[in-house]
């Protein structure tokens, strides 16, 4: 348009209007797209750094699932350990019905009784007395025996014997008293009123063996080579028999056997070796006139292992339940409490070297073998004590884990909620130097719309004055 040639007002006024033609389309597009940096080209500062942040909120909002993953994860294994404290705890119970039923059944016992009168007939006793009583006044012997055999439930046998010495006048009931609690197989004492009770440690069976110097005894009690305190069999005969044996004699035996609460006096082939708790009763009573003398005046029954098959069932279905708890406690494939070697990564920034942010968190072992809980087979005495022991441990087991679990959950949601606020201000930082402001775009917008206007106004003019050669025509 160069052979075109306009005054220097109307190219002047040309000009702005171009300008401002420029400018509103500017202004146009940041209304249109809500930015006033579109391209480097706007603000080459602005717009990169914007690029930056935006790029580390996308990568930080890309984490965020991880992050959830990881709270969903620990909060499975977490309801697991919750549920399985409950298992450990009915399964606590079990063991301590089981353990009651052990403690209802009569204890195995031995009594004696050592009668002293110097009056010549039976009266009174005391302990002191029949503690220094020396055991040749009871008639031992050098060399003569007397044995305990202990047998618990599970048929495992623990023996003491005490041998009288060459001097029995020399030797006291204390000193057998002493011997019995040190060898651990029973517990031995004198009652205030002079018996002597032999009590078996734990739920075991007891029997009581008293043999002569040359092991063989002056009786025939159904036994093949010792007097026991209660003979397999009870019956008149075996009276007899024990009255001749030498630390027995001259006894006079009254009461025989009273098994139901009744007596049955000489009545043959009673068996108390039969469990029931009930406690069986020989009394062979003091002879007038004797002057001291030992004999066995009580025998408890053996005592019967209580009839916990039910609750082992339960017990043992209760260990079942905690390992498929256990197995169960997974989220998208990752269980934290059914093997110690499973753990759980959680990111926490999007950097993967030196500087990289994570959480790991370790797994446990929370099954019944993890937590070291065996098996019931009878739950007795014995066992039940130790499964309570084994429960109490697992108990303690859980209820740290469970604070470990806690304690990670919790600094994964903090930090899950700080991951948030930092998406948040780092989209609000990259935002806040590209958008534009619409309301002062838009007031641009009509300031220019104006200038358009009065430029195109000016233009007008300018070209009116031109127009002043034609009316020379």
């Amino acid at each position: 348009m160069s052979d075109i040639t306009l005054s220097a007002g109307v190219r002047q006024n040309l000009l702005s209007l171009q300008n401002t033609a420029d400018l509103m389309a500017t202004t146009q597009n940041r209304l249109a797209t809500g930015k006033k940096v579109n391209s480097a080209l706007d603000n080459p500062t602005n717009f990169f750094t914007s690029q930056s942040l935006s790029a580390r909120a996308n990568d930080l909002s890309s984490l965020l699932d991880g992050i959830n993953n990881g709270i969903k994860t620990i909060e499975a294994a977490d309801n697991g350990i919750s549920a399985i404290t409950k298992l450990v705890e009915s399964a606590k119970s079990t063991v301590t019905q089981a353990q009651q039923n052990n403690t209802s059944e009569t204890s195995t016992q031995i009594q004696g009784a050592f009668s002293i009168d110097t009056s010549g007939s039976t009266g009174s006793t005391t302990k002191a007395r029949a503690l220094n009583q020396d055991l040749g006044t009871l008639g031992f012997a050098n060399g003569d025996t007397l044995s305990l055999t202990a047998t618990d439930s599970n048929g495992t046998t623990s023996n003491f014997t005490y041998t009288v010495g060459a001097t029995p006048a020399n030797e006291t009931v204390s000193d057998i008293i002493d011997s019995i609690n040190a060898s651990g197989v029973a517990t031995a004492e004198v009652t205030s009123d002079g018996r002597l009770n032999i009590t078996a440690n734990g739920n075991s069976s007891l029997n009581l063996t008293i043999t002569d110097a040359d092991g063989t005894p002056d009786t025939d009690t159904n036994t093949t080579d010792t007097v026991t305190a209660v003979p397999t069999d009870i019956d008149a005969t075996a009276t007899a028999d024990l009255s001749s044996y030498a630390p027995f004699a001259g006894l006079g035996f009254t009461e025989v056997l009273d098994v139901d609460g009744t007596d049955t006096t000489n009545t043959a082939n009673n068996d108390p070796t039969d469990p029931g708790g009930t406690d069986y009763n020989v009394d062979f009573g003091t002879a007038a006139g004797d002057a001291a003398a030992l004999s066995v005046t009580n025998y408890a029954a053996d005592s019967s292992t209580a009839d916990n098959s039910d609750l082992v069932s339960q017990f043992n279905d209760i260990l079942q339940q905690i390992d498929e708890l256990a197995a169960d406690a997974s989220y998208n494939g990752i269980n934290l409490i059914n093997s110690a070697t499973a753990s759980l990564k959680v990111a926490f920034n999007e950097k993967r070297d030196s500087n990289k942010s994570e959480l790991t968190v370790a797994g446990a072992d929370l099954t019944s073998s993890g937590l070291a809980i065996s098996s019931a087979s009878t739950l007795d005495s014995t066992e039940s004590d130790t499964l309570l022991d084994s429960l109490t441990t697992a108990l303690s087991t859980l209820r740290s884990t469970a604070a470990t679990f806690g304690s990670n959950l919790n600094t994964v949601k903090i930090r899950e909620d700080f991951t948030n606020s930092m998406i948040n201000t780092l989209q609000t930082g990259a935002d806040n130097l590209v958008l534009a402001d619409s309301n002062e775009e838009g007031a641009n917008m009509l300031a220019l719309q104006t200038r358009q206007q009065l430029s195109t106004s000016a233009l007008s003019l300018a070209s009116q004055a031109d127009q002043a050669v034609l009316r020379l025509f």
